[in-house]
């Protein structure tokens, strides 16, 4: 609500201020007021690009696509049993994938800076792809652009839709020559696709998550600076918003004295800025709880805990590291064997749960089997659920396959990750509750939620589906959860559900946003300029 314009100031002087500002309402005025200039901007693209966020994020390639590409897994031509092929390719074994590079069986073994990828034909690792070979690749998962695709670069650098993909670098990016002008990005650690871009996306990634997140690939390349950035830029939006609330509040007359052009008016601005003046006393708020629900995104000095488990109670769960020395070619073999039986695997997953190595199959999409609208309910004809996943107990492949571990088991488990802390209360979710939800409904159901008596109270989540922590909340993440979630996203229980109505709340106060920063931007150029005239004569 700066005292910004040529009309402003005629207002000013004909109305009066009363005394002089002195003191801390000149303070509060000059420092909104050049926020205000230097920032308006910026504040007034975060609630657009806030706005298309709501319906397009930043490009992916969905796990669900990525399976349904791959070649069904073929172990005949393994001969080398997973921990040999470690050992000498000397591949760190945190996680452990079997899956198919080309018509070839690979093991592919993550730890330390990312992914390795070992044959299991002869233990030999991959160094690497030549450009044909990429294409090849690409070609085999892609052949509706078989004949369209062309080499379009090799990256050891992030480009701007690479940034999360550390562990896969280098890639290799692949132009498929299509209508949609669709981007693939294949990894030279591990043979796979692992992102896809197209035009569409890509145009409204940079009006929305781009811009929203300052996600210019030239900061984000420096997270440190990045993340200070943003911090900063938010906290100097909090004071920006706050000093616009208070000195609002001290220029507006609930008895309309001030005069302009011979009429009563509760503001003593004109123009613009007496939109800015109204908008500001009814949205101001609203500005203000966004920019700072933003600023808590960032975890700002760690007030917040991370909602992910300990490497300690993972280990509980899991009953110590990943193990594979035990794994045998005929194990893997007969595990394979129980698994297809339910449907076409395409991929294996090493599962450890309270001691015991288990194979983990997903059931690749579109597989002829119609899904009906509203998604989970249609079963495969072994019983196995559309979209989920089987298990089978690596060791033991005769005892056959299953879809979740016990409900006791989990529980013992649950325990183990809090040895020693008393169980306040533990409850079977069938639905999401506050702080584990999805919209789009891809979080696991059920769920265990384990209430402990510590001193942070520590909840935890499980998944029985893979015998592991899904999410860890304390006293201050739950806090977080509404004053960034909540505050920011607007996820509240009794609205986020109910569309369009959460889309009309938050568009409507989104634009609100958007007349408060923009009714700024026209008043700021022209005190910029008289500024730069004087600057000049001088």
């Amino acid at each position: 609500m700066s005292d910004t314009g040529s009309k402003a100031r005629k207002v000013r002087v004909r109305v009066g201020t009363g005394a002089s500002l002195t003191g801390w309402r000149r303070a509060i005025l000059y420092v909104h007021r050049w926020l205000g200039i230097f920032g308006g901007l910026l504040f007034l693209l975060w609630f657009v690009s806030g706005i298309v966020m709501m319906y397009a994020r930043m490009p992916s390639f969905s796990p669900e696509e990525r399976l349904a590409r791959q070649r069904p897994l073929d172990l005949g031509k393994a001969l080398v049993p997973p921990a040999e092929a470690a050992r000498r390719a000397r591949a760190a074994t945190d996680r452990l994938r079997i899956g198919m590079l080309g018509d070839r069986p690979v093991y592919r073994f993550y730890g330390g800076p990312g992914w390795t990828t070992v044959f299991a034909e002869d233990a030999r690792a991959l160094e690497g792809l030549s450009a044909d070979e990429a294409l090849r690749l690409v070609r085999g998962q892609f052949p509706e652009s078989a004949l369209t695709l062309r080499y379009d670069g090799y990256l050891t650098k992030p480009d701007q839709w690479t940034l999360q993909s550390g562990a896969f670098f280098p890639l290799h990016r692949v132009a498929a020559g299509d209508r949609a002008d669709t981007r693939l990005y294949v990894s030279d650690r591990t043979g796979e696709v692992v992102m896809k871009t197209d035009a569409r996306g890509r145009r409204l990634a940079y009006v929305g998550a781009v811009v929203h997140w300052l996600y210019f690939t030239p900061l984000r390349s420096h997270p440190g600076v990045w993340l200070r950035s943003v911090l900063w830029i938010s906290i100097a939006g909090c004071v920006l918003t706050l000093s616009g609330l208070l000195w609002g509040i001290l220029r507006f007359s609930p008895a309309a004295v001030f005069r302009h052009q011979g009429s009563a008016s509760r503001s003593p601005y004109a123009g613009l800025l007496r939109w800015h003046h109204y908008a500001g006393l009814l949205f101001g708020l609203f500005t203000f709880t966004w920019i700072l629900s933003g600023a808590l995104s960032l975890d700002p000095w760690g007030w917040s805990p991370p909602t992910s488990p300990t490497t300690a109670q993972r280990e509980a769960v899991a009953g110590g590291r990943l193990r594979i020395d035990t794994l045998t070619l005929p194990g893997l073999r007969a595990g394979l064997a129980a698994l297809s039986a339910s449907f076409p695997v395409k991929e294996l997953e090493l599962v450890r749960f309270r001691g015991e190595t288990f194979l983990l199959a997903e059931r690749p999409p579109d597989e002829g089997i119609p899904r009906p609208a509203g998604g989970r309910v249609a079963t495969y004809p072994s019983g196995t659920p559309v979209g989920e996943h089987l298990l089978v107990a690596a060791r033991a492949p005769e005892r056959g396959t299953f879809q979740r571990f016990g409900d006791d088991a989990v529980l013992a488990a649950a325990r183990d990750a809090m040895p020693g802390v008393d169980i306040e209360n533990e409850t079977w979710l069938n639905a999401y509750d506050g702080y584990y939800y999805d919209r789009d409904g891809g979080r696991p159901l059920p769920v265990l939620r384990v209430r402990f008596g510590d001193a942070r109270r520590t909840w935890l989540y499980l998944d029985p589906g893979r015998g592991a922590i899904v999410r860890r909340e304390e006293r201050r993440s739950r806090l977080n959860r509404w004053l960034y979630h909540g505050l920011h996203s607007l996820d509240f229980p009794f609205l986020y559900s109910r569309r369009p109505l959460w889309d009309i709340v938050v568009i409507v106060l989104a634009l609100g946003g958007i007349l408060v920063s923009g009714s700024t931007l026209l008043p700021a150029w022209r005190r910029l300029a008289r500024h730069s005239g004087r600057l000049w004569r001088r």
